[in-house]
């Protein structure tokens, strides 16, 4: 069976499917409808795909080079630059202000603007399967340590070590920001228990439990708003957790209260304190928690209270595969994306008010060009009418549909040759021409002339703006 390569990019409204014959990016553009933007030959054996948000720069890493990482515009179809390290590039992780590449003993940090890089972290613990995250703000956690679960968080931003946290007894598996960065997950090599950490001072804020038996973690992700989390292993069962608002709110009391002790003030520690004793409470639970806050050790807390099991599951057709996973939201609503190394996307319902099992609504085939992409509808009428017509010999999913034939192809022009082709020319772009994706697909026919803007601003601001945000 072919294995595709899925993976989405930072705010999930595109996904990358890489197979041994090519590369293909899409964009989500709602849960019935999944439009091709960009195809490639696989000829140089392509490794690791990242897209930066909607933007059209995308970097590739490559079997036949596995030290060089290429940067390219796809929509120009244009090389931007090459660089080169001393060993295999492992992993990258981007945002709009940093570049990360991951090898197997440093990690290299560069401004994305124009590539430079910044600052380079030698002699980490040997990494061998490139473990690392990057938040939206530039903070960055690794391993540092082979036997046991150990990280450290890097201020990207600032270029400043931060604390060392030990996570879980066993080398970790999967790590994960928070929108905001405040929040920092981690999984370990067992896979049974997934930790919530403080990112400002590294107290555990949460603590759930995802099973008895042992697993690989193949996905960690925060929702959108990041009130969710969920993970996906090599079983049939998906987990979303909800994080606890409360226990967030009262580490970042006692991060401020740290910081105020570090400087001896005790007005602000008084201040803290009185801001925290008088927090409603709203609960019998988050009562009972304050109450054990008051007698144990912080350190002792989460030991004491019981592992919170998951708020909602999904249950996959098979396990044994790598899924990743997005929670997002699809023209407003709260939508559960799954993407199978089988090369289909499984979009699932999400109800954030209570949970439960989450109902399957769609799902893309995108195993091959557009035309080949099958979706498939599964209202309950769709379903009734389907096990009367179908031959379940034939078809194995028996809510199978409708197969879309659309013709579809990126239209790309050789760019003129006395135009300026610099990094920066490409990141600037050019402001006369704005035409949305979505206006040349309408158009896909006509002769167009392929935009040299980077990102579209309504989208991807620019990082001067983004900066602010």
């Amino acid at each position: 069976m072919t294995t595709y390569q899925m993976n989405f990019n930072q705010d999930f409204t595109s996904l990358s499917v890489l197979s041994p014959a090519g590369l293909r990016l899409y964009s989500i553009a709602s849960q019935d409808k999944v439009e091709e933007i960009f195809s490639k030959d696989n000829t140089e054996q392509i490794r690791i795909v990242e897209r930066l948000f909607n933007s059209s720069l995308v970097v590739l890493v490559t079997a036949q080079k596995p030290n060089c990482l290429k940067m390219l515009h796809f929509k120009k179809k244009q090389d931007i630059c090459n660089c080169f390290y001393p060993s295999e590039i492992l992993c990258v992780r981007m945002n709009r202000q940093r570049l990360i590449v991951c090898l197997a003993e440093s990690i290299h940090i560069h401004d994305i603007r124009d590539m430079k890089i910044l600052h380079s972290i030698e002699n980490i613990a040997p990494n061998e399967q490139g473990l690392c995250a990057l938040s939206l703000n530039s903070h960055l956690a690794f391993p540092v340590c082979q036997t046991s679960g150990e990280l450290r968080i890097f201020n990207a931003s600032k270029l400043r070590t931060g604390m060392t946290i030990k996570a879980h007894d066993t080398p970790l598996s999967a790590l994960a920001f928070s929108p905001s960065g405040s929040l920092l997950a981690t999984a370990s090599e067992r896979g049974t228990v997934i930790r919530v950490f403080c990112v400002k001072n590294g107290q555990r804020v949460q603590e759930f439990r995802r099973g008895v038996s042992c697993v690989r973690i193949a996905s960690l992700v925060f929702s959108a708003s990041g009130e969710f989390l969920c993970a996906s292993s090599n079983t049939e069962t998906v987990h979303v957790f909800k994080i606890d608002g409360r226990a967030v709110e009262t580490a970042e009391l006692k991060a401020i209260a740290d910081v105020a002790a570090k400087t001896e003030t005790k007005e602000s520690v008084a201040a803290t304190a009185a801001a925290a004793e008088e927090a409603p409470v709203s609960s019998w639970g988050g009562m009972f928690s304050k109450a054990v806050s008051s007698l144990l050790l912080p350190s002792q807390v989460s030991e004491v209270l019981a592992q919170d099991r998951s708020f909602a599951t999904v249950q996959l057709a098979q396990g044994g595969l790598k899924h990743i996973c997005a929670l997002t939201r699809v023209q407003k609503e709260l939508r559960l994306l799954i993407a199978c190394e089988d090369g289909f996307l499984y979009v699932h319902e999400f109800l954030a008010d209570r949970g439960g099992a989450c109902k399957l609504l769609s799902v893309h085939d995108l195993r091959g060009a557009l035309e080949d992409i099958i979706e498939l509808q599964l209202s309950e009428s769709v379903l009734r009418s389907q096990i009367k017509s179908t031959n379940p010999t034939i078809v194995t999913q028996p809510s199978l549909t409708m197969l879309k034939s659309c013709a579809a192809s990126v239209l790309i022009e050789n760019p003129d040759p006395m135009q300026d082709n610099s990094y920066a020319s490409i990141l600037k772009g050019d402001q006369a021409d704005a035409m949305s994706d979505s206006a040349k697909f309408r158009k896909l026919c006509d002769a167009i002339d392929t935009p040299t803007k980077l990102y579209d601003e309504r989208q991807f601001p620019p990082v001067a703006i983004a900066a602010k945000d």
